[in-house]
């Protein structure tokens, strides 16, 4: 299995960029693209969050519209700059718990090897991230379901302090608790997570977790604590999780346009020197 898996793609309304600077549109097509020259192509796409900029209706339209070419199944999850509601009336297929008001799903398809879970980490009104009681009562649930099927966890925040402090200081709230619930549980294979717009691996509880570069703009790096907030216009990308059999394996792809790909042979099987 294959899974492609974009973050803060930040869609804006249509000729519009986002501070004044990012054509996160443009950016998308690039991605989007990019993806379908793979010689593997993925089952799944996943999106970690902040798809669009300011949660309107017109920006998840043009998300829509962006995504469109792509033929894969689809799961996605809100960051801080998105509105349920709004995905709600523009993704009614993908609600898989409509007695809730976040937007969270435990899915598994026959063919697929591994269990999806996505979990809401949005606080509305703000950019930092919060898991509820709720929220945590209901991952439990769902975890304790199969405590043997290999899982991979989706959220927008991540559950770690990356050093970058300006956007630590908007991180997750009630990221101990889930802490303790993943060390439970030694199936979970990975937690993907957006928000910092930079690959960036760590550990949690014992559980590998990492975030995912943007489609668009790069939050600096800069892990000074009072580094201001600021981003750069680094290649942007997106990552592939493949599994192999018995994990995930994970690779970072890049959406521009670069020389290659060139032999390391001659045509007789002599290396090139």
């Amino acid at each position: 299995m294959l899974i492609a898996h974009f973050s803060d793609t930040h869609i804006k309304p249509k000729g519009r960029l986002a501070y004044n600077k990012v054509d996160t549109a443009s950016m998308l097509k690039a991605a989007v693209s990019h993806v379908q020259t793979l010689p593997q192509q993925p089952d799944l796409l996943l999106i970690t969050g902040d798809l669009v900029d300011q949660g309107q209706p017109e920006e998840y339209a043009h998300l829509k519209e962006i995504l469109a070419p792509l033929p894969y199944p689809m799961l996605l999850v809100p960051g801080n700059h998105d509105d349920r509601h709004a995905m709600r009336q523009a993704f009614p297929h993908l609600l898989v718990t409509p007695s809730t008001e976040h937007w969270q799903f435990c899915h598994q398809e026959a063919v697929w090897p591994l269990r999806i879970i996505g979990l809401d980490t949005v606080d509305p009104g703000q950019s930092g991230g919060f898991l509820c009681a709720d929220r945590l009562t209901w991952f439990a649930s769902v975890l304790n379901e199969d405590t043997h099927l290999p899982t991979l966890v989706m959220m927008h925040h991540p559950p770690f302090l990356t050093g970058i402090g300006h956007m630590d200081d908007i991180g997750l709230t009630g990221r101990e608790a889930f802490v303790d619930l993943v060390r439970q549980h030694d199936n979970i294979e990975l937690i993907i997570c957006g928000h910092l717009h930079r690959n960036i691996r760590s550990q949690v509880g014992g559980r590998a977790v990492m975030t995912a570069h943007s489609t668009a703009h790069t939050v600096q790096l800069d892990i000074a604590p009072d580094a201001p907030a600021m981003f750069s216009m680094e290649p942007p990308g997106y990552l592939l999780h493949w599994w192999n059999g018995t994990h995930l394996v994970t690779h970072h792809a890049h959406t521009g346009s670069f020389e290659g790909p060139y032999p390391f042979f001659e045509a007789s099987g002599q290396l090139i020197t």
